[in-house]
């Protein structure tokens, strides 16, 4: 049982996130789980009268009728996704407490839910724009002060050929790459720790073995043991979340197709265009569900709606259709 003279608001956030963190998420995740709950934390202690202070505010005064009001000042600015997102942080938080026997119930089922769409793809646009990217990185190197065209090249082959999310790319290790000629393919832990195995081909094997054999050259073959991280910058360092993005945007810049990546989605078109080209390619829903690692179903459907769209405007393009649509007395 937990002892209840501790039982500050801001204190229990600090409990609930370091109990978070051996789920391993992301820096970057616990960090939006922090802001959301102090945000409505903070706005729930402006609704007592008198107002309290997050620090002092009690986990008792957080009522149903606490909780909606908070919920509706957070939600007034903002997004009905990070409305959906804080909504969930904050369930989670109240499950962990009533865990706890820190509380006795979760009033959040008493505050307003906001469906939000699910997103919409972003791919590449341009039919070819994934082959001109990695093209233009082998053209391109000579242009640069210090080339890697071996490892800018497997950066995006394997987000573009395996469909990795960017925290998915960065814990990666060289074991990661495993199975037998014909067979291989690349141990991935996804969102939520959830494990998946994804199939990559010859191609994508080779483009791995080219970066791995220029890693030993360049820093000695300790670089490349079975627990090192994959994706290493020029200096031999495990890559971090924002070298990694850099590198991407670089690869975009110096093959002038920055007019062709969606905008915010950056390294996830990459994901994205994996995907899209499954569901161009006739794979099922539950096929893309498995390579990317989706927790549900209807995730993975959004890239099958999106390619039927695109086949039905290109059906409406055709000129004989266009013709069809005159009327009969006007021909």
């Amino acid at each position: 049982m937990h002892d209840k003279q501790d039982n500050s608001v801001a204190d229990l956030i600090e409990e609930f996130l370091t109990a978070r963190a051996t789920r391993k998420p992301s820096p970057h995740t616990l960090e939006a789980y922090r802001r959301d709950l102090r945000a409505v934390a903070a706005l729930a202690g402006d609704v007592l009268a008198p107002p309290l202070p997050l620090d002092v505010l009690p986990v008792d005064a957080l009522s149903p009728r606490v909780m909606r009001a908070a919920f509706a000042g957070f939600a007034a600015p903002r997004a009905a996704a990070s409305v959906h997102r804080a909504w969930s942080t904050w369930n989670s938080f109240f499950t962990f407490l009533v865990a706890e026997g820190v509380v006795t119930g979760n009033p959040m089922p008493a505050v307003g839910r906001p469906r939000t769409p699910l997103p919409q793809p972003k791919p590449l646009r341009g039919e070819d724009t994934p082959e001109e990217l990695l093209a233009a990185v082998v053209r391109e190197a000579g242009r640069q002060r210090d080339p890697w065209p071996e490892r800018d090249l497997a950066v995006l082959a394997v987000a573009l050929c395996a469909g990795l999310r960017l925290s998915e790319l960065l814990a990666l290790r060289v074991a990661s790459l495993a199975g037998r000629a014909g067979e291989r393919r690349i141990e991935v832990l996804g969102k939520g720790g959830r494990p998946r195995s994804v199939p990559i081909e010859d191609g994508l094997d080779r483009v791995l073995a080219d970066y791995l054999d220029s890693r030993r050259r360049r820093f000695g073959a300790r670089s490349v043991r079975p627990d090192s991280p994959l994706l290493v910058d020029r200096r031999g360092e495990p890559l971090r979340r924002g070298g990694l993005q850099y590198l991407v945007e670089s690869c975009y810049r110096r093959a002038g197709i920055t007019d062709r990546v969606p905008r915010g989605a950056r390294l996830h078109a990459l994901r994205h265009t994996f995907a899209t080209r499954l569901a161009e390619d006739g794979a099922s829903a539950a096929e893309i569900m498995r390579l990317l690692g989706h927790a549900s179903l209807a995730a993975s459907q959004a890239y099958i709606e999106v390619t039927a769209g695109q086949q039905r405007a290109a059906v409406r393009s055709n000129r004989t259709n266009r013709a069809l649509a005159v009327p009969t007395a006007a021909r």
